[in-house]
């Protein structure tokens, strides 16, 4: 086995492989670049290479610098996570000249499969069913509207090396076809150092499942079943579970079959993915091969018990396999959300700063339940402009998918992060959601149900109602602190009534306190909640049961009550006496600035073009401008028809959220 191995990547997956190395006793090497030299993988690994400045194609992409780095550290073996240089053959030419282990499969492998167009045709020649497309090289914008009118629309352009949702575009007309062709092959150029394009019939209303596959250098091959991966917003994967509601045994065993043939057919070592897209009947196409470990792997280990990690170094060290296909079973169900640096409330877009506040709900492992957070960040830490938006992956598992649901949202309401824009609302919403509960869903779920964006949850009267019960009974709690704050004055002892107006989603709701030691009796309506909890003011989470059931919010104090933040919900929830709230209905509201006539930049990201200019009439729709944020292109486009009167940015200035691009007459 080996004694020292390099982990060639960085955030999350980088200290997901240190954490198995650690347990297998083998030494750690990290690299990092100028805006990682404080990050959580460099402080857990046993040594640190620093390796150039913050862009990736001048640190972790940069073959001559990762070589030197293993050279100077004598590691014997090097894990490549996913992205980077993870299917990069020439990387795996150059470990193999230097008599270095590549904890991945076989240089011909990543070739025949890495490459999407490659593996296109060999699962062809193979027998596999695949997506209708054109497979050559596409050389320009022109050829591109050409292949796509041959193939009929709609059509996804992707990037040939690409991954993660980089360099791919759906194009629906001969103008979207245009348009995405030269955008994916500028995030391919950018992440990649690969820009070449290759178009495909999109299908519409599919399922993305995929099959996780392993083996070894001595001819044994398993499948360790599938993974449902169907809700994804702009061709990125956001939750994934395993297995999938949806196909049955016979469908699963064909694919995996199907899977892992395809693996022996190109000789194949170590764990890799097989993707297919199945349509409602469950016909399943082959979709493309990743030659990696995915980022989704932890639900198979959850339901599987098998640490892919692990089986990769042994594999790579030449052992075994230790199990037969028949000894892998599913095993429960498991849930994964990916964290996002990003704003559900500004389209997703990225989002970069500082973590004033990061506390993960605590992982743990029981037979009956179990929570698992995987990640690359520390409260205090940056998240960068110049890497992926992922902050963390966690994940639920139970003995079914309802009870993994009900897990995954308690551990989501727990988990605080502060500081950026994040999409931990918008999960939480998903979770709720009727469709996904259902498990009829296609990677058209997100586009479908939020048409316009996020905007945030409406809870049902029964959910407010509960808040409501919650925030009265914290709030007479701090009211009684402050009766016992010391310095006051003789004679003005306050009394904490039990008659309250708790106000929150446009309702209002007269609410009777009855306190004993061990909570309190909430009468509100009809109904009389018990409410007890752990609660003291100041606590940004309250952990709280109402009416036997827990309910875990978010809180921070405003004026006359709370913040809550619950489920998808930012809700201002105040606290009022009869009399206080009688006067609070009269005051008139605070109406939000106007900046209708105006272009906001709504992330943080440098502009890389700009498509008007002073004096321009522009149609509702038109694009005005593009702007680049972690390695994304964002093209924002006229919300109306208007005359552009003033420019105030251009190609290579560097922006932040809110500052004005353009206005308008």
């Amino acid at each position: 086995m080996f004694k020292k191995i390099l982990i060639a990547n960085r955030g999350e997956i980088a200290c997901r492989v240190i954490k198995t190395a650690r347990k297998m006793g083998i030494q750690t090497v990290a690299i990092y670049s100028d805006a990682d030299r404080n990050a959580l993988h460099v402080k857990m690994a046993d040594e640190a290479v620093h390796i150039g400045p913050p862009p990736a194609n001048q640190s972790y992409i940069v073959i001559d610098k990762v070589m030197q780095a293993i050279s100077d550290t004598g590691a014997e073996a090097v894990h490549p996570g996913y992205g980077f240089l993870s299917e990069n053959p020439k990387f795996a030419d150059a470990l193999q000249a230097a008599g270095v282990a590549f904890i991945g499969p076989p240089k011909a492998a990543i070739e025949a499969m890495g490459d999407k167009i490659t593996s296109k045709k060999i699962a062809q020649e193979a027998g596999v069913s695949t997506v209708p497309g054109y497979m050559g090289l596409i050389a320009d914008a022109d050829e591109a509207v050409k292949i796509a009118n041959e193939i009929g629309y709609p059509v996804m352009i992707k990037a040939s090396a690409g991954g993660g949702g980089k360099g791919m575009r759906v194009a629906w007309s001969d103008a979207e076809a245009r348009e995405g062709f030269q955008s994916s092959k500028n995030e391919a150029a950018s992440s990649f150092g690969d820009d070449r394009i290759f178009i495909e019939k999109f299908v519409t209303q599919p399922r993305h499942i995929e099959i996780q596959v392993l083996a070894d250098s001595h001819g044994n091959a398993v499948y360790l079943h599938e993974r449902e991966c169907s809700i994804q917003r702009r061709n990125q994967k956001v939750i994934e579970e395993a297995p999938s509601p949806f196909l049955d045994e016979a469908t699963r065993k064909a694919m995996g079959a199907q899977a892992v043939a395809l693996a022996q057919a190109v000789g194949y070592t170590s764990a890799g993915t097989v993707e297919f897209i199945v349509d409602g009947d469950r016909n399943f196409y082959f979709l493309e091969m990743n030659t990696r470990l995915q980022v989704e792997h932890p639900v198979t280990e959850l339901i599987t018990g098998v640490d892919l990690v692990e089986q990769m170094i042994r594999v790579a060290a030449g052992e075994k396999l230790p199990f037969a296909q028949s000894d892998l079973t599913i095993n429960g169900w498991a849930m994964e959300s990916r964290l996002y640096a990003e704003d559900p409330y500004r389209n997703f877009l990225p989002s970069i700063g500082r973590l004033t506040r990061y506390r993960p709900p605590a992982e743990e492992a029981t037979p009956t339940r179990a929570v698992r957070n995987d990640t690359g960040v520390y409260e205090g830490g940056e998240i960068s402009m110049y890497y992926d938006p992922m902050i963390a992956k966690l994940c639920t598992w139970a003995p079914d998918r309802a009870t993994a649901i009900a897990e995954m949202r308690l551990a989501l309401d727990a988990f605080e992060v502060e500081g950026i824009g994040h999409n931990l609302p918008f999960l939480a919403a998903v979770y709720d959601h009727p469709k996904f509960i259902s498990g009829d869903m296609t990677t058209a779920f997100i586009a479908e149900e939020y048409p316009d964006g996020f905007e945030g949850v409406t809870l049902p009267q029964a959910e407010c109602e509960r808040i409501a019960a919650a925030a009265a009974a914290m709030h007479r709690v701090a009211e009684i602190r402050r009766t016992r704050v010391s310095g006051r004055m003789d004679n003005h002892e306050r009394h904490v009534g039990e008659d309250w107006v708790v106000t929150l989603q446009g309702d209002s709701h007269q609410i009777k306190i009855t306190a004993d030691r061990g909570g309190a009796d909430v009468r509100i309506g009809d109904r009389t909640l018990r409410v007890t909890g752990d609660w003291t003011p100041g606590q940004p989470l309250a952990r709280m049961t109402v009416d036997d059931a827990p309910l875990v919010m978010k809180v921070g104090k405003i004026s006359g009550g709370f913040r809550v933040r619950y489920r998808g919900a930012d809700l201002k929830v105040h606290v009022r006496t009869p009399r206080q709230a009688a006067l609070a209905a009269l005051m008139p509201e605070k109406l939000p600035p106007d900046t209708s006539r105006q272009l906001l930049c709504p992330m943080p990201g440098l502009i890389v073009k700009v498509d008007v200019a002073e004096g321009d009439e522009v149609q509702e729709g038109q694009a005005l401008c593009t702007v680049e944020a972690m390695k994304m292109e964002n093209i924002l486009r006229a919300e109306r028809r208007g005359v552009v009167s003033r420019i105030n940015a251009g190609p290579g200035d560097s922006l932040a959220v809110d500052d004005v691009i353009m206005e308008f007459e």
